[in-house]
């Protein structure tokens, strides 16, 4: 079982993501995810530096292994991009990468101008993507013109020993589907014991990895303050996440998010038991490793908080 800390792109400058990187691999976590958005999800959260250039800076500040969460490889970058970024972060990080893609959001990938589409042709395009980007990984020219993607005579000379394992996002069932048809290891966001299970079966047993966010403070009041400001839009039901094109729409439509309902659905504060037992629930909905995030100010004192006291309570 693995333990890691989550690197917010939307939240924190480069400088402070490198800065958590490092005393994350202090304090005893094992890994790091790290998100990839051309956004954020509103602009108190106010950042949202390239995740390539991220992931370089940190290949030379701390050795834990690093997991995109997630990069979209079909709209705003094109998948033979994405094949050389994650190559030479495969190289950086001495094969302690793995590319974790999604199917996106309208939030990062409107960006340039053209049509959103639907869930099944964005699964369709990632399907495409995921098989276009290991072709360019063996090294060999690739010419090639597929539904979505055209590649002319190119190949990707910068490569590690071994192609990086890709790891897909999935949230409902033809998404897991998809996941378990094309994917080494599957990534979540809910503690969903009964999705996982079906990726087990599905997949004949492959990794799971599973995340969520806290809110450190001195006080459970001022984590749940920090958390609604910057992260009530994590509260949004369904497909919303998926659709709204723009921070502002994001924060127009998290004005419905009460500050009690953000309360209720996470943990704040500085209580260690509560903290154990969230990560805990992740454990036993079968994740093989479970990836933590801060909201808000307190992130040095939230991660030498769970290396003194939360990671050993779980290991124990």
């Amino acid at each position: 079982m693995r333990f890691g800390y989550f690197l917010s792109c939307e939240e924190y400058t480069p400088a402070q993501l490198v800065e958590q990187a490092v005393a994350a691999e202090a304090a005893g976590f094992d890994a790091l995810w790290i998100s990839d958005h051309f956004h954020p999800w509103n602009d108190e959260q106010g950042q949202s530096p390239f995740v390539w250039s991220v992931i370089g800076a940190i290949s030379q500040a701390c050795s834990l292994p690093v997991t995109t969460a997630v990069t979209c490889p079909t709209v705003r970058t094109h998948p033979l991009v994405i094949a050389q970024a994650a190559a030479t972060s495969a190289c950086l990080l001495e094969g302690r990468f793995v590319l974790g893609v999604g199917s996106g959001e309208a939030l990062n990938e409107h960006v340039l101008g053209g049509p959103w589409p639907s869930a099944d042709v964005r699964l369709e395009m990632l399907e495409e993507a995921v098989d276009l980007i290991r072709r360019l990984w063996t090294g060999e020219v690739v010419t090639t013109a597929g539904r979505h993607y055209q590649v002319d005579t190119a190949r990707i000379y910068t490569l590690p020993h071994e192609p990086p394992p890709i790891y897909v996002s999935a949230f409902g069932p033809k998404a897991l589907d998809l996941a378990a048809r094309i994917g080494d290891g599957f990534i979540n966001t809910s503690d969903d014991a009964e999705m996982v299970a079906r990726w087990k079966e599905l997949s004949g047993g492959k990794p799971a990895q599973g995340g969520v966010k806290v809110a450190w403070a001195d006080t459970e009041d001022e984590g749940v303050d920090h958390a609604h400001r910057l992260w009530a839009n994590a509260g949004l039901p369904g497909e919303l996440a998926q659709v709204l094109p723009s921070p502002q729409h994001f924060e127009q439509a998290s004005q419905l998010v009460t500050r009690e309902s953000t309360a209720e659905s996470i943990v704040a504060g500085p209580d260690v038991e509560r903290h154990v037992a969230q990560l805990r629930s992740y454990v036993d909905a079968g994740f093989d490793e479970v990836y933590v995030a801060n909201m808000g100010p307190h992130y040095l004192d939230m991660i030498a908080g769970y290396g003194r006291d939360v990671l050993p309570a779980l290991r124990g």
